[in-house]
């Protein structure tokens, strides 16, 4: 998926991380692989939506390929799987997110960003929709068979309960929100650790209080890592769409990555937002080689 967002290139990121050798990665590390390939997103109704109520652009085709995400998401979960997600733009989240919770309700998610992505179509202010996962999950956001086109599928019955309770997300590495996306926060009381809270507790004190936040009340509670890879600071991660400087050194960008999969909960993860379109080839290559660094630290590579 790259249609989340304005730039071309973020489709081709999950072909390069296979080229990288992610899956003899994960094997070496003692995991069984069983790849499902791209999925089929066609390219038919990329209808933009647009008036003064509220912007989203390409939602029907957003919409439809977060669903078919969604299903790909709870058949892996019936079948005891761990699902490793690829992006594509974070637009793809709303349907990690809806097949998380509809597999997995009690869910604890770790959103590791630069952004929040807590819009919704009547809030954003770029109409992207890589900017709007959570927005579209969270409990109480969108109001009941409200959702736009191409979303409709969350309205459904089966789905219309499927919703991120504010008390079951973390933010790592936050440092560029909206105004709206501010308010909301505090309004939820939703966990946040932005860049500030990095500086001042450092990143192992920062992965300590969320995981335990998430845990507290379930130690055995599932946990699903969304790691947008402009968490980490552009001059690391130069080949994205939206990079904000000042973010996660590269050793804080691992020991987010490490810190989960020691927790012994991770039950889900997914990479995004991977452009090498929008860098140069030494850029480009810096980039995917720390995703996939990035990729075999959550899945449980260690340095002993």
């Amino acid at each position: 998926m790259t249609l989340g967002q304005p730039y071309i290139g973020a489709d081709h990121s999950p072909k390069l991380l296979r080229e990288a050798g992610l899956l003899e990665n994960l094997e070496s590390i003692g995991w069984l692989v069983h790849d499902n390939g791209d999925l089929d997103i066609s390219a038919e109704n990329t209808v933009g939506i647009n008036d003064e109520l509220y912007s989203a652009h390409n939602s029907q085709i957003v919409g439809k390929g977060c669903e078919i995400l969604a299903q790909a998401v709870v058949d892996a979960i019936k079948k005891d799987r761990f699902p490793l997600i690829l992006g594509g733009d974070h637009s793809i989240g709303a349907g990690s997110l809806a097949g998380l919770l509809k597999g997995r309700p009690n869910t604890g998610v770790i959103w590791v960003d630069a952004h929040a992505d807590l819009n919704t179509p009547e809030m954003s202010e770029s109409g992207n929709m890589h900017g709007m996962p959570v927005g579209l999950l969270m409990k109480g956001m969108v109001k009941q068979n409200s959702m736009i086109p191409g979303f409709e599928w969350l309205d459904s019955e089966e789905m219309r309960d499927v919703r991120l309770d504010p008390d079951s997300i973390v933010y790592i590495g936050l440092r560029d929100v909206d105004a709206k996306e501010r308010e909301i926060l505090r309004e939820k009381k939703i966990r946040c650790f932005t860049m500030y809270d990095i500086d001042k507790d450092g990143i192992g004190g920062v992965m300590e209080k969320a995981l335990d936040h998430l845990l507290q009340k379930d130690p055995n509670r599932p946990l699903h890592l969304s790691y947008d890879i402009d968490a980490v600071d552009p001059h690391i991660a130069q080949a994205t769409g939206t990079p904000v400087r000042g973010g996660l050194t590269y050793r804080e960008a691992h020991f987010v990555a490490e810190a989960a999969a020691r927790s012994g909960n991770l039950a889900s993860a997914e990479i995004v937002e991977l452009n090498p379109s929008l860098s140069n080839d030494s850029g480009a290559a810096e980039t995917m080689e720390l995703g996939l660094g990035l990729l075999t630290s959550l899945m449980g590579k260690s340095i002993i």
